[in-house]
């Protein structure tokens, strides 16, 4: 493995940031360093940018069929090293190794997805005179910059990478300056397998990502992460004219109707709810129960609350690891003591234990209403916000009052109401009677607040690409 103090890949390989600050990297199970990285800054965006200009037509002019061969073995080169990998996304971020390794064999399975649709995707033929030849192709944009988050960084990373490099471009990845090792591994593997400059690589914080999406050699800004640094990238690459392709934050509605199953209903609101520890851009923020059901799916939410073990994420049994970071747990603790203070009744969890790390406990609130924050703004952490309804039709109005518009989970017998309820909530996503899962396929757009484009599926090579009309008649 190459060394630690190297965090900028171009084409002439990694070389020293020329940042002079560093940030220390804690692990979340106990507030240990687990290493440094720099800040980075506009000079390490500048060499990144410049290489991938550089290798940006020999690369468009490779035959996707070569492309599609090189992701391939960039996979098998992950897929050789994915422990190593794993262990570093729980080392940094903290959640449970086998949800780690499960986000790994997931970037290995997108990549090697994107292998086999990238020589597929094609343009069209357009109906023009007899003697004329009239076509749309398809054509990579050029440079694009991919900006991760730290809540999924292998998974989310392959998709986006893969997408833009298997379609002829070039690529320059920021990962999350919570999970700078895991995205610099994650980037060597991949890189051993193209040509210099395609893959390059800023570490760092915003004093990167800021001169990355504002750079005017970019040509399209892709980024998974929050509505705000979101919406700072769309008005920093309306400036310069780059597209963008963001999926921003969400505050995922779930709704529980009357004649469900209380405790099938009360597993699927902890999976939604718990699962990474609420970490997770599709997460269950908001519940919505019918009062029919209400007091049996309660009791049975908060046994499943109790039932998780918390703990490190490097112990094979914990199921509950910590937050990221303790600034993210004030973030959580904050939104749950004014919901309490608001009139809200924790049934279970509710507080930071003593010790080291950023542990919060799986937290069961009743009682919320939509004016609390807990139910307005993205909590990103352990916590079942519960507002009971006296109808469907109730919880259907209360879930569609969102500015953000991500995904929305249904679970109902009516089939009426679940036809009802895909027509109407305004969403990428809508799930009937699961909180996870669907076709591999399934490319999904956010709306509103949570972002704009495909950014998954087969239409996520439509957005690494924009599209050339040709008109070609014969000389006279």
């Amino acid at each position: 493995m190459r060394e630690w103090d190297q965090w900028v890949l171009t084409e002439a390989g990694w070389t020293a940031s020329a940042s002079p600050e560093r940030l220390t990297v804690d692990d979340p199970a106990t507030g240990e360093p687990v290493g440094e990285a720099p800040a980075g800054c506009a000079e390490d965006v500048e060499r990144a940018v410049a290489a991938a200009r550089r290798a940006r037509q020999g690369w468009a002019r490779t035959a996707p069929a070569d492309r599609a061969a090189r992701l391939h073995r960039a996979a098998d080169r992950i897929e050789a090293r994915a422990g190593e990998l794993a262990e570093l996304v729980t080392r940094e971020m903290g959640k449970p190794i086998g949800d780690s390794r499960g986000g790994v064999a997931a970037g290995i399975g997108t990549l090697r997805q994107y292998a086999e649709l990238g020589p597929l995707h094609r343009g069209r033929s357009l109906q023009g005179g007899w003697a004329a030849t009239d076509l749309m192709v398809r054509e990579p944009r050029g440079v694009i910059a991919v900006i991760t988050p730290w809540n999924d960084p292998v998974a989310i990373a392959c998709g986006l990478v893969g997408a833009a490099v298997v379609t002829g471009n070039c690529v320059v990845h920021k990962p999350s300056e919570r999970t700078p090792h895991a995205g610099a591994l994650l980037a060597e593997l991949i890189a051993a397998e193209l040509p210099p400059g395609v893959l390059t690589v800023v570490s760092g914080d915003r004093r990167a990502g800021e001169p990355l999406a504002g750079h005017p050699a970019v040509d399209l800004v892709s980024h998974v992460g929050s509505t705000a640094t979101g919406r700072s990238i769309a008005a920093a690459a309306a400036r310069t004219g780059a597209a963008t392709l963001l999926e921003n934050g969400g505050k995922d509605p779930l709704i529980v109707d009357a004649g469900v199953d209380a405790k099938w209903a009360a597993a699927q609101a902890a999976t939604g709810c718990f699962a990474n520890a609420g970490q997770i851009c599709t997460a269950v923020e908001r519940v919505y129960v019918h009062r029919d059901v209400a007091d049996s799916f309660l009791a049975a939410l908060v046994q499943r609350a109790e039932e998780l073990r918390m703990g490190p994420g490097r112990n094979e049994e914990t199921t509950l690891g910590p937050l990221v970071d303790r600034a993210q747990r004030e973030i959580v603790d904050r939104q749950v003591r004014a919901a309490v203070a608001s009139g809200a009744r924790v049934l279970t969890g509710g507080g930071a234990p003593d010790g080291p790390g950023a542990f919060y406990p799986a937290t069961v609130l009743s009682g919320c209403t939509d004016d609390m924050e807990i139910m307005r703004s993205e909590t990103f952490g352990p916590v079942a916000a519960v507002r009971v309804v006296n109808s469907f039709d109730q919880a259907l109005d209360f879930a569609c009052a969102s500015p953000y518009g991500l995904a929305a989970t249904v679970l109902t017998p009516s089939t009426a109401n679940a036809q009802r309820a895909w027509r109407e909530l305004p969403v990428g996503t809508v799930k009937i009677n699961a909180v996870f899962g669907g076709a591999p396929g399934g490319a999904a757009q956010p709306l509103r607040a949570s972002g704009h484009g495909f950014g998954y599926g087969p239409e996520l090579l439509d957005e690494m690409t924009h599209t050339k009309v040709v008109h070609w008649t014969p000389h006279p």
